[in-house]
């Protein structure tokens, strides 16, 4: 499994949704590298301690396997993007971010499904979604 950054909130939130997230790690899972950069944003936004958000990225970096955007990763969310571009035109959902294209591309890449609770991905075939 691919988790995004609305798996992870959920995670750290400890949320019925979060557990869902728990038991999937225990499976094995991985996080999209941009995922990491999404989360250290988030909590330093809302004020958490530099030290307590590096406690948080390492937690993740020991649960899963982190992957990096390259070449093919790169072609494939750009395709991903403009799919999920038009999608969202078509169910009048928020406009995908480039982010939203990469964590997909790298779940189709490695035959795997994503968890995520966003709306955006809500009923595409390799995604678990955990919202609502």
């Amino acid at each position: 499994m691919i988790l995004d950054t609305y798996a992870w909130v959920e995670y750290f939130l400890g949320s019925p949704k979060g557990r869902v997230v728990k038991d999937l790690l225990e499976k094995g899972a991985y996080t999209p590298d941009v995922v990491l950069a999404e989360i250290a944003r988030k909590y330093l936004r809302e004020g958490f301690s530099r030290e307590e958000v590096v406690k948080r990225l390492r937690f993740m970096e020991f649960k899963s396997i982190v992957v990096s955007v390259d070449s093919s990763v790169a072609l494939k969310a750009a395709e991903v993007y403009f799919e999920l571009l038009e999608r969202a035109r078509w169910e009048k959902l928020r406009t995908p971010s480039l982010v939203d294209a990469v964590v997909l591309a790298m779940a189709r890449i490695l035959g795997t499904k994503l968890v995520t609770g966003d709306r955006l991905f809500k009923g595409l075939r390799d995604v678990v979604y955990i919202g609502d």
